[in-house]
């Protein structure tokens, strides 16, 4: 019978496996390669296999575009949980825990710094803090950096990286998307350039107002952007969706866009649209 039996021994200490440190290999969610993160990050994070884009903070957005550290402005801007907001969670406790990941105040970094050596106003949007929403925090924070580039006479670009409308403050968030294209009509009659950037994802109000509102839309390569989203739409339709639907290059074919471009090209095609913009 013990031909039958495994035993179990077991291995000398220096002969058990040992543990890949956490986080020094990554897999693509497109190809399925296990990369060297250190060749991502490399790669301005990047796929060096296929080119997919990964997601990436609003603090790393801000040191790729930057060519030297930037001052951030309105930091101390917090939500005071206007409804007292509670479904499986409190709101104040989802506001506590993204603040505790994200180390901001809410889902915006809204700064000013140099690019290509101009000075700019940034308005980069955090995906971390709850799912990158436009709650009253957001909403004054972008109407803020739309103001301070039209007082101040910047190039104002905002990054959109969001899921739309912070359920947690009702029609509160609503509101934001009327102030902020108001805000935006302003610096156009102004006559001071808006470019607006446009990430994965990008959906609901956000889209609905600023994110589609500038002087030139550029996005990311397959970048999902739109209201609602693809799954909703064919329940309503009850027809099937195009290949690519929603993605960026799909919204560039059909006039809703201005430009797709790759990451590691974005910094010098930003430059040169300003550049073009401030004539």
């Amino acid at each position: 019978m013990a031909w039958f039996r495994r035993e179990h021994t077991p291995l000398p200490p220096q002969e058990q496996e040992s543990r890949v440190p956490e986080g020094l290999w990554v897999k693509c969610s497109s190809c399925k390669e296990i990369i060297y993160r250190k060749e991502v990050v490399k790669n301005d994070s990047v796929c060096p296999k296929c080119a997919f884009h990964f997601r990436i903070s609003a603090r790393e957005r801000l040191q790729f575009l930057c060519d030297s550290p930037w001052e951030e402005f309105d930091r101390g801007l917090v939500s005071n949980d206007p409804l007292e907001f509670r479904d499986t969670k409190a709101y104040a406790a989802r506001l506590a825990d993204g603040r505790a990941k994200t180390e901001c105040n809410d889902a915006l970094i809204s700064a000013v710094g140099p690019m290509g050596g101009q000075p700019t106003v940034f308005a980069a949007m955090e995906y971390a803090f709850i799912g990158g929403s436009m709650g009253v925090v957001v909403g004054e924070k972008v109407t803020r950096a739309v103001e301070k580039a039209r007082r101040e006479r910047l190039p104002l670009l905002i990054i959109s990286c969001s899921g739309g409308a912070r359920m947690m403050e009702g029609t509160l968030s609503l509101m934001q998307m009327a102030k902020i294209s108001a805000a935006l009509a302003r610096l156009g009659e102004a006559r001071v350039p808006f470019i607006s950037l446009l990430t994965d994802p990008t959906t609901g109000g956000v889209t609905a107002s600023f994110a589609m509102l500038g002087d030139i839309n550029v996005a990311e390569p397959g970048a999902l952007i739109g209201f609602a989203g693809p799954r909703v739409i064919e329940q309503t339709i009850r027809q099937k969706l195009p290949d690519g639907f929603q993605r960026s290059e799909f919204l560039l074919q059909h006039g809703m866009l201005d430009m797709v471009v790759d990451r590691r090209e974005l910094k010098q095609t930003l430059v040169r649209c300003f550049r073009f913009l401030l004539g």
